[in-house]
This record gives C-alpha cells, sequence and structure tokens, in this order.
C-alpha cells in the first residue's frame, strides 16, 4: 500500500520509519523494524528516495523516460521490502505502508523523523538507487534525526539465542542519558528479557593515585549509576537489571557486553561518567563498530 506519511503531525502511536535503498542493509533494516513496531503496536513505513544527487552530472537533466524508470524503480524497492517483512514474520507483522519519494534523502528524513517514534537504516550497502551514499545518511541521522536512530549491521548472523539475550544500555549520569534509558527499559520490557546497565569511568590523570583514591572514585562511580537507575526498577520490576561499573573507555566497555546482547541504547551526547569523553563521539563509534542493533537516542527524544 503506497501512502505518504503526514509530516504535519504526530500521531497517538507513531509509525516506525524504515529507509530502504535496495540494498540487503537496508532490507534487514525493515525487518528489525517491522519486529520492534510489532512490539510497539505501531505501523511500518517504508520510504525509499529516487531523488538524484546534486552534481550527479554536468548539466544532467531528467527526461521523462528517466524519471518513469526512477519510480518504477522506487516502487520495486518498496515492494521487495514489503515482501522481505512479511516472508520474516508471517501474520504477524504490523501494518505497512510505502512511499517513494523524490525529496533528498537526508533533509527529508530529518524533517520525516519529527513524527516517527523510530528511523530505522541500514548501517551499510550499495543501493540501486544511491550506491554509495547510506553511510553518509546514517551517519547525518545518528546527529540531526529528532527521534531514536536504529542502525541496522547487515553482517550479523542471524542467532536463535539473540531473543533472548539482554538490551544493553550506556548510561553516563548526565540528564543527556536519562531517555536512553527510558528507551532501553521499554525495549528491554517489551522484548521480555533483562536489562545490562553500564557505566564506563576512565581518565588519564587516576592512572597515577593511590589504591585508596581509585577506590573512593569507584564509589562514586557505583553511586552515580544507582542514583541513575533510581525508580526504573520500579517503573519496570518485570526486568531484571544487571549494573555494570567498569574503569575503561565507554566503547570498549559497551562494545565487550554488546557481545551477548540484542540490542545496544546510547544517548546520542553527554558527559558525566564518561569522563573526559563525549557520549557523541561514542555513540558515533559504536554505530561503526557494533555487531548487534543500535538505538541512538538524543536529548529531547525518546518514544
Amino acid at each position: 500500500m503506497t501512502e505518504h506519511l503526514d509530516s504535519t503531525r504526530r500521531e497517538p502511536n507513531p509509525p516506525i520509519l524504515a529507509a530502504v535503498d535496495g540494498s540487503a542493509a537496508s532490507y534487514k533494516a525493515a525487518t528489525w523494524a517491522a519486529t520492534d513496531a510489532a512490539l510497539h503496536g505501531c505501523g511500518l513505513h517504508l520510504v525509499t528516495s529516487v531523488s538524484v544527487p546534486a552534481g550527479y552530472g554536468p548539466g544532467a537533466m531528467l527526461t521523462g523516460t528517466d524519471t518513469d524508470w526512477l519510480q518504477v524503480e522506487g516502487e520495486r524497492i518498496v515492494t521487495e521490502a514489503t515482501r522481505i517483512v512479511r516472508a520474516a514474520m508471517p501474520g504477524a507483522e504490523p501494518p505497512v505502508t510505502t512511499e517513494v519519494s523524490w525529496s533528498p534523502d537526508i533533509p527529508d528524513l530529518i524533517e520525516r523523523s519529527r513524527r516517527v517514534r523510530t528511523l530505522a537504516l541500514g548501517s551499510s550497502g550499495a543501493g540501486a538507487l544511491r550506491r554509495g551514499l547510506v553511510g553518509s545518511v546514517t551517519s547525518a541521522m545518528v546527529r540531526h534525526a529528532h527521534c531514536p536512530v536504529a542502525v541496522i549491521h547487515y553482517e550479523q548472523a542471524a542467532d536463535p539465542m539473540e531473543v533472548i539475550q539482554p538490551v544493553v544500555v550506556g548510561v553516563d549520569g548526565s540528564p543527556n542519558s536519562v531517555p536512553a534509558l527510558v528507551a532501553a527499559f521499554e525495549e528491554a520490557s517489551l522484548r521480555k528479557v533483562g536489562l545490562t546497565a553500564v557505566h564506563a569511568w576512565a581518565d588519564t590523570a587516576v592512572s597515577y593515585l593511590s589504591m585508596d583514591w581509585e577506590n573512593a572514585m569507584r564509589e562514586n562511580e557505583d553511586m552515580v549509576l544507582a542514583e541513575s537507575m533510581a525508580g526504573w526498577s520500579e517503573r519496570y520490576p518485570e526486568v531484571p537489571v544487571r549494573r555494570v561499573v567498569v574503569r575503561d573507555r565507554p566503547v570498549r566497555a559497551l562494545l565487550e557486553e554488546a557481545h551477548g546482547a540484542q540490542l545496544v541504547v546510547v544517548g546520542s551526547h553527554g558527559r558525566g561518567g564518561f569522563t573526559g569523553m563525549l557520549l557523541g563521539a561514542t555513540s558515533n563509534a559504536l554505530v561503526h563498530t557494533v555487531e548487534c542493533p543500535i538505538l541512538v537516542v538524543r536529548h529531547g527524544t525518546g518514544h
């Protein structure tokens, strides 16, 4: 079903938006998005852009035949994405709508992100229409989207154990990490799995401090995590929580926990327990290296 997503209002239970480009990575992102939409009881909107990138060629002009072909190819991509989604979860898929957009993908997706629950993207790909642009689109969305952004890696092998693996969330003790914590608890609750809360602290200055100082700092970081988690277990009593406080770089600590996770949730920026490192650098590094799906939740966005 082809249907335009209303950009003038946010629905009470907004859909999840998956951007597809004909690549295997984007189709995998669409399947993940469909599963998450079913968990949230919302719809799934599939969109592909057929706009010609600026600077496509000197004096490039599209003919009527060109535009007809692009429209047909766009329809083929969203139709194939719908088929893959339905084949992956027969009888359980959420309501699916599709759209072929003629708007430039990055500004279009940023505007659409105001009206959706989550935007799902493949981490890489070579789509029939947008070759080489998937990585740049993903990076732009992580930085600028108005909703949480899920990045799905195609290389991740299907694992039947994944459904029981926990959700992992990075907690830095700042207000900027609260939306990520909210999203992580909600995802863990809907998936009926546990939550691993990771608080990493590292500072080269403490390498030369006494053991007493290091113990005092570790005790302080334990308190930072405890204060950040206060009240959430009472709100989600069905979610078992494992707390990890480690003196390490946040990227390395989260990558370690990601090996046994089905989803990693991080904020897009912030300071706090991640001493001396912007969480933006952490989320950016994880988007490109973590193997499981990752959900980046900017401050001011959320489910």
